[in-house]
């Protein structure tokens, strides 16, 4: 049976009709103010989140600082000047506060960069989050446990007979903090390129055809993470990067497979 429209129904239903397709993903246009607006909410959400992490961060940096200095020995490391301390400890504490805040920066990048994303595609992002929080978590230990040893036993035995170690907080935490936070950060790629999959923006030919610029890319990155000048520290970083990479086509792949069998 035909529904009834009263006098001004018809305008108020081709209204809800076109939020409906909005808030499904079909055919949402915005301006470049909105997007800008758009932007700027994002990164307030995101910026709150790192500072709410950070603030958690503040109450257990000490604990944590104490833990970096394992590898030294335990030993108290040096400040240059005055107001070292506080910055070095405001450092470990942003660290820990990017580690909690990762979920929701994650997402709110991720939600920005791909507009228009139906209901379904918002589920997988939000399935996702935990898994993704968990690689960055894995990325973390695998640099503490497995890259930041070696790194620090080569630095620290470099020519011992010419050069006498003795680290000063700005340089051993930044370079710590900084193989932390970025090799969490790298763990993320696979399974952001496996939900990029299944939604069909990235494919595994693209992957392998830029296989040169993933290897340059990935000694750039190497060569960021840790800004040292030796050639053992950067690839020690490479190797794992260029293997998550290869991870990635894998789960390109697969993210593909199944997107085509959901789809048929």
């Amino acid at each position: 049976m035909a529904k009834l429209r009263l006098p001004g129904s018809r305008r108020q239903a081709e209204a809800a009709d076109i939020e409906e397709v909005h808030e499904d993903g079909q055919g949402a246009q915005m301006t470049i103010l909105e997007h800008l607006d758009e932007l700027r909410e994002r990164l307030t959400k995101a910026v709150l989140a790192l500072v709410a992490g950070t603030l958690v961060g503040l109450v257990f940096a000490g604990d944590v600082i104490e833990y970096l200095l394992i590898p030294n020995a335990g030993e108290p490391v040096n400040v240059l000047g005055p107001t070292g301390s506080v910055v070095n400890y405001f450092r470990v504490s942003l660290l820990v506060g990017a580690i909690l805040a990762i979920p929701v920066m994650t997402y709110q990048i991720l939600m920005f960069v791909l507009p228009g994303l139906t209901r379904k595609e918002k589920r997988i992002l939000l399935l996702s989050l935990p898994a993704i929080t968990l690689l960055f978590l894995i990325g973390v230990a695998f640099a503490w446990f497995v890259l930041t040893p070696p790194a620090l036993s080569f630095l620290k035995g470099f020519q011992p007979h010419i050069f006498r170690p003795e680290w000063v907080a700005d340089e051993y935490l930044g370079f710590v903090t900084a193989l932390l936070f970025w090799m969490g950060v790298a763990f993320e790629t696979p399974l952001v390129f496996f939900v990029l999959a299944l939604l069909g923006i990235v494919s595994p030919a693209g992957l392998l055809n830029n296989w040169r610029v993933a290897i340059v890319g990935a000694a750039v990155a190497a060569a960021f993470i840790t800004p040292t000048v030796d050639p053992v520290n950067m690839m020690l970083v490479m190797g794992p990067l260029l293997a998550l990479y290869a991870l990635s086509i894998v789960l390109v792949v697969i993210g593909r497979r199944i997107s085509k069998v959901e789809a048929s």
